[in-house]
């Protein structure tokens, strides 16, 4: 079941394929889209998944919604040129469900378009009617919801029904459907706040928001503890340097890194360790886990980010990025309820799938 705070805040943890008690991500998605009445505004890096491919259709052909799709172009052609025009014509390749869908979508009438940043459109978030946002880690994908033979990847997705969260996703959205990207994107300088049922949210998007800065400033709030679960998470950045200076002053961290990416000789891993963080690396088991996914990290418990942010220099640089900063307004501890359940899921996934580094 996912994490509720009022009537308007579900925090999803999964997949549901990857253990007992963890949210169905594909659903979490389809029923969002379902809900649409007017307008679905989606940016994502891959359409893969064909429940979400025929929710999206649903709307623009069942319901009258007015749908517009963005998606990563590296995706949508082969990686080699083709030897012949008849190979061309050829359905086959890793990307060719990614095709499919997006010329179905095409067919249907609804608004697509491939991005025009050259390096990553990363981003992964829906606004619906105006009113309320998906968002979080997971990508549109069989492997990103769990629903793939060899395995799902451990993901979030958190749904704020807020036409203020919904205003601000749906700028950079405008800004994205103009064709403007990465490093090109328009600079915002103060990353928006607002608050839904008592839980204060910011929202920052890369590169305009540098949210490498932020969560570095996050870090340097910390007094007891860090948690957290990162997919990559390269050396000399603001981040890493800020999690050494945390240790010196006497603050905890722990984290579970993806077991490929964490190996990597560029990888933050070797540093942290000689500075004395507890950190575990998970390793794929097929069939269970593919990667960990996860961009998620706790402060203490008094701050989660979330979102698809890698902690890298071009993540922070110039791919298309949004994390999602999320903090109690006033003494309220309204964010508690989804602090600890990020914090719960770190430490499910050290217990179950943690191995120590070599």
């Amino acid at each position: 079941m996912p994490i509720a705070v009022g009537d308007h805040i579900r925090f999803h943890l999964g997949p549901d394929s990857a253990a007992p008690g963890l949210d169905d991500l594909e659903a979490a998605i389809v029923d969002f889209i379902d809900g649409a009445e007017k307008r679905l505004d989606i940016a994502v890096q891959e359409l893969e998944s064909r429940p979400i491919a025929e929710a999206i259709l649903r709307a623009e052909i069942e319901r009258g919604v007015r749908v517009r799709l963005v998606l990563e172009a590296d995706y949508l052609h082969a990686g080699r040129r083709p030897a012949s025009v008849a190979e061309a014509f050829e359905s086959k390749g890793p990307e060719e469900e990614n095709r499919l869908l997006a010329a179905a979508a095409m067919r249907a009438t609804v608004w697509v378009r491939a991005d025009f940043n050259p390096d990553i459109f990363h981003q992964k978030f829906i606004v619906r009617d105006g009113s309320s946002v998906l968002t979080g880690s997971t990508n549109f994908t069989p492997t990103g919801v769990g629903r793939s033979p060899s395995g799902g990847n451990l993901n979030h997705v958190i749904t704020v029904n807020s036409p203020a969260m919904a205003k601000i996703y749906g700028q950079e959205f405008a800004e994205i459907a103009k064709g403007t990207f990465g490093r090109h994107s328009a600079a915002r300088d103060h990353p928006p706040e607002f608050v839904v049922d008592g839980v204060r949210f910011k929202v920052c998007f890369a590169p305009e928001h540098s949210p490498e800065m932020e969560i570095a400033k996050r870090i340097n709030k910390a007094r007891e503890r860090i948690d957290f679960a990162i997919f990559t998470f390269a050396q000399s950045s603001a981040i890493d340097d800020a999690m050494k200076m945390a240790m010196r002053a006497g603050v905890a961290v722990s984290g579970v890194m993806d077991g490929m990416q964490a190996n990597q000789v560029w990888a933050a891993s070797k540093g942290l360790l000689e500075c004395g963080a507890d950190l575990m690396r998970v390793p794929k088991v097929y069939g269970l886990v593919n990667k960990l996914h996860h961009k998620m990290m706790v402060v203490d418990e008094a701050t989660l980010v979330i979102g698809s942010f890698n902690y890298t220099g071009p993540a922070n640089q110039v791919n298309d990025e949004n994390i999602v900063v999320i903090t109690s307004d006033g003494d309220c501890g309204a964010a508690l309820p989804l602090i600890r359940g990020a914090r719960t899921e770190i430490e499910r996934i050290r217990a179950a799938h943690g191995v120590p580094f070599r």
